[in-house]
């Protein structure tokens, strides 16, 4: 309850007496009288304050009239901010590295995915034209392709910590700076995975057999697996490309808001895999922090989509 208090003078009206000639003199023994004479004119004036009352007001905050909220300032729209022209240089360019990044990436997971669908379709088509299915040669292929893309996973936290943050660290240091250009010295890292992928794919597309097919199916796991990475890590974590609805899937965003902890080295550089990377921060125990860092991202994303 808030309490107000409001004062209340009442003033008697001034009694004036006119006098034809002069005032009456004020007797001696009063040292002091409430009548003031004026030497000037021929108006006596008395004043009588009467004592002033104090009022108690209550009022419930709760019950505020709607219009003692419209009297409250407004803060007043701040004035549109003029680019300097070296800042929309700046942001003219980072969107020029933006576009050079998306094409690229389009255009090599447009390859990739064809390539892939047409070398799973004509192999197994290939194999199948004596009449006999080749069940244990499908099996082992599709199930070394998932067990690959999952592979790569354990693969590529312990190189990332045993490898590109020790002896690699020249090359992978790009990553951890401000890059300049669409590209960095990082991304050679993406293509040195890509030669065995190729290898195993060629070696099972044109042998046929158990191993090869377990080879076909080992190089078009890691290829899944990359797709995957430049998905999530260039362009939901580091936004090198914009990746639709992507961004809404809620474990995705936990991925990358614990990549976001790697890059600031809060657990001295935990965590080192993507899509693991939730358990690595909670298993160091920064839950917190990672929960901080997803509510932060939210906001970052709402804003910048509105």
């Amino acid at each position: 309850m808030a309490v107000g208090f409001s004062a209340a003078i009442t003033l008697k009206p001034f009694l004036r007496y006119h006098h034809p000639h002069f005032p009456k003199p004020i007797p001696a023994t009063l040292p002091f009288s409430p009548l003031r004479i004026s030497h000037h004119t021929s108006f006596l004036k008395t004043q009588k304050l009467s004592p002033f009352t104090v009022s108690v007001l209550t009022q419930d905050p709760k019950k505020s009239t709607h219009m003692e909220i419209e009297d409250q300032e407004q803060p007043s729209p701040s004035p549109p901010q003029v680019l300097s022209p070296k800042l929309a240089e700046k942001l003219a360019r980072k969107e020029s590295e933006r576009f050079t990044y998306l094409v690229a990436a389009v255009m090599s997971s447009f390859g990739v995915t064809s390539m892939a669908v047409l070398a799973v379709y004509y192999r197994f088509a290939w194999q199948m034209e004596g009449g006999e299915v080749p069940w244990s040669e499908m099996f082992g292929t599709f199930a070394l392709s998932v067990g690959a893309a999952v592979g790569m996973e354990f693969w590529a936290r312990w190189a990332h910590k045993a490898l590109w943050h020790a002896s690699l660290w020249q090359m992978h240091e790009s990553h951890h700076r401000p890059r300049e250009g669409p590209f960095e010295l990082n991304d050679v890292f993406a293509i040195i995975n890509a030669v065995p992928a190729i290898a195993l794919l060629s070696y099972g597309f044109f042998h046929k057999g158990l191993i090869p097919g377990l080879c076909f199916g080992a190089g078009l796991g890691i290829t899944v697996f990359g797709m995957a990475y430049m998905f999530v890590h260039d362009g939901l974590v580091h936004k090198r490309f914009p990746v639709g609805p992507i961004a809404n899937v809620p474990y995705f965003r936990r991925v990358a808001s614990a990549h976001q902890l790697h890059h600031s080295e809060k657990f001295d550089g935990v965590p080192y895999g993507l899509f693991m990377g939730p358990k690595e921060v909670e298993e160091v125990g920064g839950l917190e922090e990672l929960e901080k860092e997803i509510s932060r991202r939210a906001r970052s994303y709402k804003n910048s989509s509105s």
